[in-house]
């Protein structure tokens, strides 16, 4: 006779002999969950069993009439990982990566689903003081993500002290969100020795004094298992906003502008990065075809240009195979792909060209 699990008002069946932890996993559910289980009989008192722990004939899993659901708030100074980590805890790429700083410019929604809970991660901008219309614009992205948050996730590089910028965000924490819980997550752990980890961690810990916090690396995985169920602990009862397979908000359309700026920024010196902007002209997927997509890169100055496009086009030709890689892996098809350089002089500090490239607050 097969044991049972009942959850949410579903019957699953597994085979007898099972540990908790094997059968949960065989039907698709989270293996933290709580079991209760007494004599082969249903009961409601319920009691949590170790995951090694062989099955009964019959179990419930705990917390089914429960759902808890709300949105996370992803901060950090610029180029601590914020997106990297973002992209591991989602098990795929939604947001662009690179190691120069302020990549994210705009407010980029991850959905984590699971059987008991959907928590909604705000990738935010890194913190920062803006100088320009464009990093105004990000400011305004980040200080509303922290104001609007069930939960805050700062990420912090605790591979160094404290700069003047994670002290910033502490402020505009303590000022935007004074009761909203905070979960310190202190990343870069590996790359020091454990004294010089104590030490800043005890001066992060310090900004952030009522935050649960841990060490993790977002690149080797370490601790990120135990980022969800702290935030799930923390977050209010609510519906689930999102289909279960949704794991992002981006459509395609923006998301391949996204990749063609990851790409240029994996590839340009150092002046050149800062003042990309992509446009996406077309973007047409017909059925059973290659989908085609036209985009426009923006720069800032003529020899900008020069060096995008390279010699004999090979620079933009390098860009281009690059982006078309990673759209065909999010299209799960053909792509061709046409890229152009235009020149708009200054237009990071013109708050009209700010909004045409879609960095518009009012939109967020």
């Amino acid at each position: 006779m097969p044991a049972i699990i009942i959850y949410r008002d579903k019957t699953y069946e597994v085979e007898p002999g099972l540990t908790v932890k094997e059968a949960l996993i065989k039907i698709g559910l989270e293996p933290q969950l709580y079991i209760a289980v007494r004599n082969g009989k249903l009961v409601t008192d319920e009691r949590r069993l170790r995951e090694n722990d062989k099955l009964k004939l019959v179990a419930i899993i705990s917390g089914g009439s429960t759902f808890h659901s709300g949105f996370v708030a992803v901060v950090g100074r610029p180029n601590v990982g914020k997106s990297t980590l973002l992209n591991a805890l989602l098990g795929q790429k939604v947001a662009i990566v690179s190691p120069r700083p302020q990549t994210t410019r705009r407010k980029q929604l991850g959905i984590l689903t699971t059987a008991e809970a959907q928590i909604i991660f705000v990738d935010t901008p890194g913190i920062h003081r803006p100088k320009q219309a464009l990093d105004k614009y990000m400011q305004s992205v980040a200080t509303g993500a922290i104001a609007d948050a069930d939960v805050i996730l700062w990420l912090a590089d605790v591979s160094e002290p404290p700069t003047t910028e994670d002290k910033r965000l502490a402020e505009l924490i303590a000022r935007h969100a004074p009761k909203t819980p905070v979960v310190l997550a202190l990343n870069k752990s590996d790359r020091l020795k454990p004294a010089h980890v104590l030490s800043n961690s005890d001066a992060f810990r310090a900004l952030a004094p009522n935050a649960e916090w841990m060490l993790v690396s977002a690149t080797r995985g370490d601790n990120l298992e135990k980022i969800a169920p702290m935030l799930v602990a923390r977050l209010p009862e609510g519906p689930q906003y999102y289909g279960e397979d949704e794991v992002t908000d981006a459509q395609l359309r923006d998301l391949a502008a996204e990749l063609i700026r990851e790409a240029a920024l994996a590839e340009l010196r150092d002046e050149v990065p800062h003042g990309i902007a992509v446009e996406i002209e077309e973007f047409k997927e017909p059925e059973g075809k290659a989908a085609h997509v036209s985009a426009v890169i923006y720069v800032e100055r003529e020899s900008h240009k020069g060096i995008l496009i390279g010699k004999k086009g090979a620079m933009l030709k390098t860009i281009g195979e690059q982006a078309r890689k990673e759209i065909e892996a999010q299209l799960d098809g053909k792509v061709f792909l046409a890229l152009h350089v235009k020149v708009r002089e200054g237009w990071r500090q013109d708050d009209r060209a700010v909004k045409r490239f879609g960095y518009d607050d009012r939109e967020e």
